[in-house]
């Protein structure tokens, strides 16, 4: 079992992570869209000028010119907010790179409501969803800033178009440096035998924290953080939601087109309990982040009440 550690921003983390990487593989370039002091590519710019590119508020022209160098065989990491990345570029992102199946990392900070002030027009909800659909694309939703380092090498390793979302705001960290990371394999941070909290990004502290609250009151409950949603772990979501027999998903997205409906999927058709923790098919509004977690129902009381209902009916 891991236990919580202390904050950091996952957006922080992942300018970090650019920084070191790019120290050791002279083939990554990084392009952002105006926002390089926020997503914190910043920190791959003060140190590789010359492998970074702003190309302005014009995301679209910044993913056809992601696709161009990697057809040259270069390594790029195009970055943005996640409504802009996802929503704005979302041709591009189709057609340039993943038609073309072009080794595009397209790494979005301010997913989800944890964007907070800035408001509904900027917080992505739909951002999963939207890059799940598409052919050729593999989908990395880091839970804290430990795995999010891990993510950023294993997708300079991996050759293909991925997204990877980013969050903004500090949560705890509730992996280790030993704690396995693999795209596409889930990973079982906590295990037990009433029922299964299938988790994603931001949602895997708060699962971490809604089991802790349960084990004192009796209830033993598996988490397995689903840190790659596509291609989704369907082993791991059989072996665990199987066992256990209740089943709740958590992701700080809409419960439409996410973890929730991936996990289903495999899931159709077993004779289970299941409940999806999510964004109930609105849009954000502006507020704090830890405000906006309690009033979308993302809080780690709402997953251990999933969790109870379940288990004493």
């Amino acid at each position: 079992m891991v236990s919580m550690g202390e904050k950091k921003a996952m957006r922080i983390a992942y300018g970090e992570a650019l920084a070191e990487l790019g120290a050791v593989d002279d083939k990554v370039v990084v392009f952002d869209a105006d926002l390089a002091h926020a997503t914190m590519t910043c920190k791959f710019m003060e140190k590789f000028p010359d492998r970074f590119f702003n190309a302005g508020i014009a995301e679209a022209n910044m993913i056809g010119m992601a696709a161009g160098m990697a057809s040259m065989g270069l390594k790029p990491f195009a970055s943005t907010f996640a409504i802009f990345g996802a929503g704005r570029a979302y041709e591009q992102i189709r057609n340039a790179v993943c038609y073309s199946d072009f080794n595009v990392k397209i790494a979005c900070t301010h997913g989800g409501v944890t964007a907070g002030e800035d408001g509904g027009s900027h917080q992505a909800v739909e951002d999963i969803a939207l890059m799940r659909a598409l052919p050729h694309m593999t989908v990395v939703v880091p839970c804290d800033a430990v795995e999010l380092r891990k993510a950023i090498f294993a997708a300079a390793r991996f050759d293909g178009p991925m997204y990877i979302r980013v969050g903004r705001w500090p949560f705890a960290t509730v992996t280790g440096p030993d704690t396995p990371f693999e795209i596409g394999k889930a990973v079982c941070l906590r295990e037990g035998t009433d029922a299964t909290v299938f988790a994603t990004g931001v949602e895997v502290p708060m699962a971490m924290e809604a089991a802790e609250q349960l084990a004192q009151e009796g209830i033993s409950v598996n988490v397995i953080d689903v840190h790659t949603i596509k291609p989704l772990d369907a082993e791991a979501v059989r072996r665990y939601g199987l066992a256990a027999r209740r089943v709740v998903t958590a992701e700080e997205h809409s419960v439409i087109g996410g973890l929730g409906d991936a996990v289903a999927d495999v899931l159709i058709g077993e004779r289970l309990q299941f409940k999806k923790i999510g964004i109930r098919d609105i849009f954000g509004q502006s507020g704090k982040p830890d405000e906006m977690m309690e009033e979308y129902g993302l809080t780690a009381h709402y997953i251990a009440d999933a969790v109870r209902e379940m288990v004493r009916g």
